[in-house]
């Protein structure tokens, strides 16, 4: 998968050539400095190295670069930011890919890492490449784990250390690198690419949701990990768990797709009387399930294993409380009351030939 190759989405920011205008001086957002008209930089259209690059005078404590277009941030995307880099005059300084987070409205999204990996310079003339991986999954390799909640960046770089050197900057490139990531993927769908954690604290119920939305038909994993679900979740497509989800007792998980025992086994992490709680719960409160497949398996229930949550409606409850045993012997009548007789078996009609 490649959004700018699939739906067009431009994530490239612009070169240095077409202005500094848009490259600000600060954060990226609208209204921050730009480097446009500033003595400590130009454009070199010209260089052994880069056809054209940013020159920069190193003043600021970390003197930041950003691009001042909004780089879309979208679910189940992966995108990777690389900028090389030259030292060529003065103090060498270090540099590492840096971003702004933020939502569509403006707001900046706080408490994410907003830096990749510091890279120094060392010599002079020798072009170094630094990089860093920014996207919505908690994945090995990813820099910038950024979650569901922002929108859209603004990317760039910081230099930091000692101020007087003069730096030279290719065009910033950002390229959409989500197939490094998707396993053999396009038929699986990732819950962590849609902003699921997986740390059995954190409710990750609408990040399950978004990637049954998403898959369209395609299965969706559950990687390893531990899923709180605070909510009530409804899978409209196939699902394989390699993690173990947890739900409070009124939140009713619903496998459209693999509506049987072994799936819910699954979902709970082998425990059998919780997967066999959650299928029947989903039974009882979702019309369009008729019955639950046990997959051949014998179940041994605690005495009060078979407890109805709170979210089953009455008329599903069985009669005398919210828990029902295999074992429940009828209680004796108060005394005084009549008993009714039992009921006499039908008569058995011969017929000829029996």
């Amino acid at each position: 998968m490649n959004k700018a190759v699939t739906d067009g989405v431009v994530f490239m920011p612009t070169p240095f050539s077409d202005g500094l205008d848009m490259w600000s001086r600060g954060d990226g957002t609208p209204g921050s400095d730009t480097y446009d008209g500033v003595a400590s930089a130009a454009f070199v259209p010209a260089d052994a190295d880069f056809s054209g690059c940013l020159e920069i005078l190193k003043t600021d404590a970390t003197q930041r670069l950003r691009y001042m277009g909004d780089t879309a941030i979208l679910p189940g995307c992966y995108l990777r930011v690389t900028a090389r880099v030259k030292a060529i005059s003065g103090a060498m300084p270090a540099v590492r890919i840096a971003a702004w987070a933020g939502r569509d409205n403006g707001a900046e999204v706080t408490g994410l890492t907003v830096t990749g990996p510091m890279v120094q310079l060392t010599s002079y003339g020798a072009v170094v490449e630094v990089s860093a991986i920014v996207g919505v999954g908690n994945r090995a390799g990813v820099d910038m784990v950024w979650g569901a909640e922002p929108d859209l960046g603004h990317f760039g770089l910081d230099l930091t250390g000692p101020n007087g050197g003069v730096v030279r900057i290719d065009d910033i490139v950002i390229e959409d690198v989500t197939a490094v990531f998707l396993r053999s993927l396009m038929n699986r769908v990732d819950v962590r690419d849609y902003g699921a954690i997986g740390d059995g604290s954190t409710d990750d119920s609408a990040a399950f949701e978004a990637a049954d939305a998403a898959a369209n038909g395609r299965r969706v994993l559950v990687s390893a990990g531990t899923y709180r679900l605070a909510s009530s979740v409804t899978f409209e497509n196939h699902v394989e768990f390699e993690g173990r989800v947890t739900m409070p007792d009124a939140a009713i998980l619903s496998l459209t797709k693999d509506f049987e025992l072994s799936s819910y086994v699954d979902a709970f992490g082998g425990d059998e009387e919780t997967a066999l709680k959650k299928g029947l719960q989903s039974l009882l409160n979702n019309a369009d399930h008729e019955s639950f497949d046990l997959s051949g398996r014998r179940v041994s229930l605690s005495a009060r294993s078979m407890c109805v949550p709170r979210s089953t409606p009455a008329t599903a409850m069985p009669s005398g409380g919210c828990c029902a045993t295999a074992s429940s012997a009828p209680r004796p009548a108060p005394v005084g009351t009549a008993v009714p007789s039992p009921a006499r078996p039908p008569t058995r009609r011969r017929t000829s030939g029996s």
